[in-house]
């Protein structure tokens, strides 16, 4: 089947369609086995016909956008990775007024406002991931959200048409939106930001940047943030406070400079990071009655 997928799909699209990709070679975390087919459309109607084709064929699919946030099995993906690439990455700035494709990294984008002396979207100037999936997870750190900033998002539904919903529509909450409700994909979003003095702003994006690195363990593979905050605390106490800052399961460790993240040390597979995910997930229960909630997507096996 994925080879007339394929065929059928390389006679519509210009982008790029590949058998038995290696997943290990899109995530952050460098794990993951092969997808049985990796397709990268290089445009929004491509992206059309391309799903038009899988859903046509009744063949399973995955969106993913920098891989940023993603954990595949070590078996692989049974289907069809769709990615949303930086072919999508247009920025357009009028005003204080910014427009932008799901494609592109919020560090461009954050650079590009302040280029512009605008100011709001310091906050995910270290945020490595797309567009697209930053407002499908309404991403946030210090202090500031997507929903903070975003004025309107495109998406595409699950039968192909381009719908535009404003930011109440969205329905951002933390860590989630209608894009995750609804199963919808991000095309493009206009933001909406205040003017600001161009120094002062690269002062905070600096100022952020190294608190990054002071504080996080971004020199090591790893998917940002493994569990989500839960409703009491944060997670990265709960962990540390249960004596598990450094514990290590083959490869996979729970970082000893923050243990809200688990990276991979080496040659971790994933199911020694979801091993460990587990053992932290079991110890915060048993000592606090509170479970933790994956922060990170997993694709091709249960947690």
């Amino acid at each position: 089947m994925k080879y007339k997928l394929k065929e059928e799909l390389e006679k519509e699209i210009n982008g790029s369609v590949k058998i038995d990709e290696k997943m290990n070679n899109h995530t952050y975390f460098k794990t993951g086995g092969k997808a049985d087919l990796f397709v990268e459309p290089e445009s929004v109607e491509e992206l059309k016909k391309v799903l038009k084709i899988i859903k046509g064929m009744n063949y399973p699919y995955y969106i993913i956008g920098n891989g940023t946030n993603l954990l595949v099995s070590d078996d692989g993906y049974r289907g069809a990775i769709v990615k949303i690439g930086n072919k999508l990455n247009s920025i357009k700035i009028k005003d204080n007024l910014v427009e932008t494709g799901a494609g592109t990294l919020l560090s461009l984008l954050s650079k590009a406002s302040c280029k512009e002396g605008l100011t709001g979207l310091e906050f995910a100037s270290g945020i490595p991931g797309f567009v697209g999936g930053a407002v499908a997870m309404n991403a946030g750190a210090y202090h500031g959200e997507m929903k903070d900033i975003i004025d309107y998002v495109v998406c595409l539904d699950q039968k192909n048409n381009v719908k535009t919903y404003n930011n109440e529509e969205m329905n951002f909450r933390y860590r989630n939106s209608r894009v995750k409700d609804e199963d919808l994909i991000v095309l493009k979003i206009g933001l909406k930001l205040e003017k600001g003095v161009t120094k002062e702003i690269q002062d905070r994006i600096d100022l952020l940047t190294r608190l990054r690195k002071e504080k996080q363990p971004i020199e090591m593979p790893s998917a940002g943030s493994t569990f989500k905050r839960p409703g009491e605390g944060f997670a990265a106490k709960l962990i540390e406070d249960a004596g598990l800052k450094g514990l290590r399961h083959g490869d996979a460790m729970v970082s000893d400079k923050h243990s809200g993240f688990i990276v991979n040390c080496g040659k971790a597979t994933t199911s020694e990071i979801l091993s460990l995910m587990r053992i932290v997930r079991e110890r915060v229960q048993e000592k606090y009655s509170i479970e933790l909630e994956p922060e990170v997507k997993i694709i091709g096996e249960e947690f």
